[in-house]
């Protein structure tokens, strides 16, 4: 398996909002959860320092995608796309009984900050979320990683999720609502 592009720059990653599911072929899945709950379910994959999580509520799906700007991802079912650059929120509401919101920043820092971070992340993953790090593409001594954390509660889930570029010493940080309404 070729390995996920972990040495890119954070403005090189898009976010994407599709009202569709997306096949797991279009990604380097290193690590993947499946939720299930008596409202709706959950896929959430780590996909080399990005990630793709759809959410399925009877026939309506919403999958949320950050990727490199250069990965080949459809066009249909389309509903928002958008470059990372300082901070933002988006909010989105489905028809059908779905709506969703994300907030997120660009946060750049120090070695130590970085490190203290990681570790951090790192210690929290072993109680919950999922994290993937990637020392092959160690820049100054740090290592690129992912941590994302979720939490399914009966009509919503919640996702937090850290990207980590040590070249650019920068967290990408989201924060994702799937609300049920």
């Amino acid at each position: 398996m070729e390995m996920p592009r972990t040495n890119i720059a954070v403005d090189e990653l898009m976010f994407s909002l599709y009202q569709r599911p997306l096949h797991p072929e279009l990604f380097e899945i290193r690590a993947k959860r499946h939720l299930k709950t008596e409202n709706y379910e959950t896929i959430v994959w780590e996909t080399g320092c990005s990630h793709m999580i759809s959410v399925f509520v009877d026939d309506v799906c919403l999958s949320e995608v950050i990727a490199n700007t250069k990965q080949l991802l459809p066009k249909r079912g389309l509903v928002e796309r958008f470059k990372f650059k300082g901070h933002r929120n988006h909010k989105c509401t489905l028809s059908r009984g779905l709506s969703y919101m994300t907030d997120f920043q660009v946060e750049r820092m120090s070695d130590n900050l970085y490190n203290q971070s990681k570790a951090d992340l790192e210690k929290f993953s072993k109680n919950r979320g999922i994290f993937v790090e990637y020392p092959e593409s160690l820049s100054s001594g740090l290592a690129p990683f992912s941590y994302i954390d979720f939490e399914a509660r009966r009509k919503e889930l919640h996702i937090h999720s850290f990207h980590a570029f040590p070249e650019q010493k920068t967290i990408l940080k989201t924060q994702s609502l799937f609300d049920l309404h």
